[in-house]
C-alpha cells in the first residue's frame, strides 16, 4: 500500500476522533495521545496520531514482554488506517498496549510511533519480543527503538498471502496447502524443516520460484522453529498468527465515523472476557487427573487456561517415558519419545545440583509453560513440585500485582509515602479496590455490603472533586445506582449469580478509574 492513500490528518471526518481523544485526556487522569506532525501540510494534523489509555499503560507493565504491533488495515485494505500494540494477558486473551491512526507509512513516522509508544509505556523494560508485518519501513524503524528486542514476522499473514499466490500449484495439487503448513508447522528441528522444504520444492517444481526463494531467505524471522528460544507467549507450539484485539470490531467496512465507537466496543468485549476469566479461575476448582502433588500446585497457581495446557502436558508424561543417556557428569541427558516414536524423541539435560533442565523443543523458553519432555525427567528423578524457575508470575492468578512500571515509579515518592506517578496512583488504587471485587461476589450480602462501600467512596470523591458537601447523592457516571441491578434470583444458578456480583462490582470500580 502506497503511503499516500492516508496522507492528511485534516478534515471534519477526522474532528470528531481528535475531539474524542481531547475529551479522554481531560477525563481520565493518565490518558495521553500524541499527534506527529506532518511533513507536507502541518496545519493537516500530522502524519500519524497515537493514544494509550491508563489500563494500556498498567498492561504492559504485567504483560508488555511479547508485543504485537498490528497493521492489519495494510494487507486487509481497510478504509481506516488504524494499527495497534497488543500481548497476552494471564488468560491467554489479547490486551490493549496503544492504538494509533497511521496516515504516512515512511520510516520516520513508524519511528516516532515506536519511540511515542515506548515513552507512554514507560520506557523502562523493552519487550523480549515483537511481531510485525514484513515491511521494510517498519522494521528499520523497529530495529532502531528497540534493538534488543526478537523481532519476528506474523506467519499467519505469511501463510495466508503464500497460498493465494501460489493458488495455481494448489489447483493442480489439491494436497499442497497441507502439505506445506506442515514443513512450517510440524517441523521439530532446524534439520527437518530444511529437509521438507527441499523436498517440498523439488516435488511440486517449484525450486526457482522467487516468491519462495525470498521466503525461504527470511526464514529466521517466520518459521517456528528458529524462534523456539525465545518468549513469544503464543501458547501454541507452532507459534500461530496474531490474536488480534480488534478482530471482529475494526474491519474493511469500519470507516472513520465509526472508529471510536468500534474501538470502545473492542475494549468493553474484552475487559468483560476477562472478567468472566478472572471469576471463573477464582471461583471454580479445576478438575485434577493425577495424583501428582506438582498437578495440585499448578492447579492453585495458574488461571485456569494456564493450568488446562499444563495439565495436558502433565499427563502426556504417562505416555513419553525418560531414558537416561549419558551419566557421566554433573548434567544428565535423557530421551524422551512417544511410544512408538522414537525417531521424534527429544534431549532433555537436568542439572541435579540446580533442579534445572532444559528441553530440545524449547517450549518452555518460547510459551512459558514447562513441557511433557521435562516433565518426565521430573518424575524420573522425583522432582514432586515445580521449582520456582518454571513459574512465570505472568501466568498466574496474581499476574497483575506487581509490575514493572509500578516498581520503577514507586521509587520516587513525595514525602507522605503516596506514589508521584498517575500510573502508580491508579494502579494502586486498582488493586486494592478489587478486593472488594472478588470478596463482594462471594454472595448477596457481602455484595450488598461491598456495593454500599464502593458507592460511599463515590460520594466521596466526587464531593472533593466538586466541592460539594460529603453527603451529595452520587451514582456510577451512568444516573443509576447499581445496586439494585441484581438481586436474590431463585432460579438463577450460584455461578451465573456470583458472577452477575463480580461483574457489577467490577464495573463499579472501573468508574472510578
Amino acid at each position: 500500500m502506497s503511503g499516500s492513500r492516508h496522507r492528511a490528518l485534516g478534515g471534519g471526518v477526522q474532528q470528531h476522533v481528535l475531539d474524542y481523544l481531547k475529551r479522554m485526556q481531560v477525563e481520565r487522569p493518565g490518558f495521553s495521545y500524541e499527534i506527529q506532525k506532518g511533513h507536507e501540510n502541518e496545519s493537516s494534523g500530522g502524519g500519524v496520531v497515537f493514544w494509550a489509555d491508563p489500563v494500556c499503560k498498567i498492561n504492559y507493565s504485567f504483560f508488555g514482554d511479547a508485543v504485537t504491533f498490528d497493521t492489519a488495515y495494510r494487507t486487509h485494505r481497510f478504509k481506516v488506517p488504524f494499527a495497534s500494540f497488543a500481548g497476552i494477558n494471564h488468560h491467554g486473551q489479547p490486551v490493549l498496549f496503544g492504538c494509533a491512526l497511521i496516515f504516512d507509512e515512511s520510516e520516520s513516522s513508524f519511528l516516532w510511533l515506536f519511540q511515542t509508544w515506548l515513552r507512554a509505556m514507560g520506557s523502562f523494560t523493552h519487550p523480549v519480543s515483537l511481531i510485525i508485518e514484513p515491511d521494510r519501513s517498519i522494521e528499520l524503524a523497529a530495529a532502531q527503538v528497540l534493538p534488543q528486542t526478537r523481532h519476528r514476522y506474523c506467519k499467519q499473514e505469511i501463510l495466508q498471502q503464500t497460498l493465494e499466490k501460489l493458488s495455481d500449484v494448489s489447483q493442480s495439487h489439491p494436497g499442497f496447502g497441507a502439505e506445506f503448513k506442515q514443513c512450517i508447522d510440524g517441523a521439530e528441528t532446524i534439520n527437518e524443516f530444511e529437509s521438507h522444504w527441499q523436498s517440498l520444492l523439488q516435488r511440486y517444481y517449484l525450486v526457482d520460484n522467487q516468491l519462495l526463494q525470498s521466503m525461504y531467505a527470511t526464514r529466521e524471522q517466520w518459521v517456528p522453529v528458529y524462534m523456539r528460544n525465545t518468549f513469544f507467549g503464543q501458547l501454541s507450539g507452532n507459534g500461530g498468527g496474531l490474536n488480534s484485539f480488534f478482530d471482529g470490531f475494526v474491519t474493511a467496512s469500519t470507516t472513520m465515523q465509526m472508529i471510536v465507537k468500534q474501538y470502545e466496543k473492542a475494549l468493553a468485549s474484552w475487559n468483560e472476557e476477562e472478567l468472566k476469566a478472572d471469576h471463573e479461575t477464582t471461583n471454580t476448582t479445576p478438575s485434577l487427573k493425577t495424583p501428582s502433588p506438582m498437578e495440585r500446585q499448578a492447579a492453585n497457581l495458574y488461571t485456569k487456561r494456564i493450568f488446562m495446557k499444563f495439565q495436558e502436558e502433565l499427563v502426556e508424561t504417562l505416555a513419553n517415558p525418560a531414558t537416561k543417556v549419558d551419566d557421566s557428569g554433573d548434567v544428565v541427558r535423557y530421551r524422551v519419545a512417544k511410544f512408538g516414536e522414537d525417531h521424534r524423541g527429544h534431549t532433555v539435560s537436568f542439572c541435579s545440583f540446580e533442579n534445572k533442565a532444559t528441553c530440545s523443543c524449547q517450549m518452555f523458553e518460547f510459551s512459558g509453560i514447562i513441557c511433557r519432555h521435562v516433565l518426565a525427567v521430573f518424575r524420573a528423578k522425583n522432582v514432586l513440585t515445580l521449582p520456582s524457575h518454571y513459574i512465570l508470575k505472568r501466568w498466574t492468578r496474581d499476574a497483575r500485582t506487581g509490575g514493572a512500571i509500578l516498581e520503577e515509579e514507586c521509587g520516587s515518592e513525595i514525602p507522605n509515602g503516596t506514589p508521584e506517578s498517575s500510573t502508580s496512583k491508579y494502579n494502586n488504587l486498582r488493586q486494592e479496590a478489587i478486593k472488594y471485587v472478588e470478596e463482594g461476589a462471594k454472595s448477596i450480602h457481602v455484595y450488598k455490603v461491598a456495593m454500599n462501600a464502593l458507592q460511599e467512596a463515590a460520594k466521596k470523591i466526587s464531593a472533593v472533586n466538586s466541592g460539594l458537601p460529603s453527603g451529595t447523592p452520587s451514582t456510577n457516571g451512568s444516573g443509576q445506582d447499581l445496586l439494585p441491578a441484581i438481586g436474590e434470583s431463585e432460579s438463577a444458578s450460584q455461578s451465573v449469580v456470583s458472577f452477575s456480583y463480580y461483574r457489577t462490582l467490577a464495573i463499579e470500580v472501573h468508574c472510578y478509574f
